[in-house]
């Protein structure tokens, strides 16, 4: 069934196409570029955290991939990354592993075709949903995924939408209904490095968008591998999350992480 065509307000900043504009991508309007010009400007490390949390995704699923033996990724809140999405990382080792991308951007919804590229032997599949709704992604991407067999479930700079405390029932709901073998990857900001620089750059966000953030601790984001088994160095930054020597910048960012297996 084809994806309906979305309504798409160009008017108002959004984070999948702002992360877009700061990856070198063309898929963001006008007001993304204005409102991402405003937040590097105040906070040039941004672009720093932009181009190390996508390292970290590419590392993570080489492992899970390669070491880990895992055939199925749920990436909730892909967004609109400009080269390495998980499906092109994972298949280019193992060409039939099964992806489903979530995500509830129209803009993102509206290139989903671009997305749901796969390879012969595997599968990718697209869902419009919200991690606010973890049943109805469970239900959706049964479609594409074996929920008899691990799933790794990736959840990068998404969760800081969601600004309580109800973030972490609703990871855990997701993590429940997944099988022992399985693992979570998940960051976000926070204010370790440039505390000040990091909370402007959430008003300043907040002001623009209808769709706002918060910075969390590194111990307000170990919190969602509470009852998992944390792969070694624990939560870092996530440039310290096992670099390689591949002439990727190595200083710490204010976006910290994690990959953990559940027993």
């Amino acid at each position: 069934m084809p994806l309906e065509r979305p309504v798409i307000n160009s008017s108002v900043p959004h984070s999948a196409r702002i992360w877009n504009y700061w990856l070198g991508g063309k898929d963001h309007y006008e007001i993304d570029e204005e409102v991402g010009d405003q937040i590097a400007s105040a906070n040039p490390e941004i672009l720093d955290i932009a181009v190390a949390q996508r390292a970290f995704l590419v590392r993570a699923v080489e492992y899970l991939v390669g070491e880990a033996g895992i055939r199925q990724f749920l990436d909730v809140g892909t967004g609109l990354p400009t080269a390495n999405n998980t499906h092109e990382v994972a298949q280019r080792l193992v060409p039939e592993t099964r992806i489903v991308y979530v995500d509830h951007d129209p803009v993102v919804l509206a290139h989903a075709a671009a997305l749901l590229t796969s390879t012969p032997e595997g599968a990718t599949d697209y869902i419009d949903a919200d991690l606010r709704d973890p049943e109805a992604i469970l239900e959706q991407a049964a479609r594409t995924l074996d929920f008899t067999q691990p799933v790794a479930l990736i959840l990068l700079g998404i969760t800081a939408h969601i600004t309580d405390d109800t973030v972490y029932d609703l990871v855990g709901r997701l993590l429940n209904a997944l099988p022992s073998g399985s693992y979570l990857v998940l960051c976000d900001d926070t204010e370790v490095f440039n505390p000040q620089q990091m909370r402007e750059m959430i008003e300043q966000w907040n002001a623009a968008s209808d769709n706002p953030r918060i910075n969390r601790s590194p111990e307000e984001l170990a919190r969602f591998f509470e009852g998992l088994e944390l792969l070694d160095p624990g939560v870092v930054s996530v440039s310290q999350w096992r670099p390689v020597q591949s002439g990727e910048p190595t200083a710490e960012v204010d976006d910290f992480g994690a990959v953990a297996r559940k027993p």
